[in-house]
């Protein structure tokens, strides 16, 4: 099930973070009273990567952000503003979530995976 699915901005490829999606928060329950989760996402080559979804503690819009080690996979996967990247979730019967990521880039009008090209 696809979690979130969005194109690069500047900052999202050059800060250590990605502004994420609030709509794609539903795939992250957080405990009461904490602003954070992490979790494991493993990509094409099963490399896991350790995230973080955090949002702010005050204010009416949560503002949620992707840290850990987003910035990493930024550079391992030698990413840039107007690539794609795509999270998705998979609930396996013995209740475990196993979460995917994946980059892409757009060349002449098609989108194509930046992790099968390394």
């Amino acid at each position: 099930m696809e979690v979130m699915n969005k194109i690069l901005s500047g900052s999202d490829a050059t800060n250590r973070r990605l502004e994420f999606p609030s709509r794609s928060l539903w795939a992250f329950p957080m405990p009461d009273g904490r602003n954070s989760v992490e979790f494991v996402a493993s990509d094409i080559h099963e490399q896991q990567w350790r995230l973080k979804v955090s949002v702010r503690n005050e204010g009416t819009y949560s503002k949620p952000w992707l840290k850990g080690e987003w910035g990493d996979y930024v550079h391992q996967k030698q990413l840039r503003k107007g690539d794609r990247v795509i999270l998705t979730m998979n609930d396996e019967e013995n209740g475990e979530r196993i979460y995917r990521i994946r980059a892409e880039r757009k060349h002449f009008g098609f989108w194509y995976s930046i992790d099968e090209q390394q």
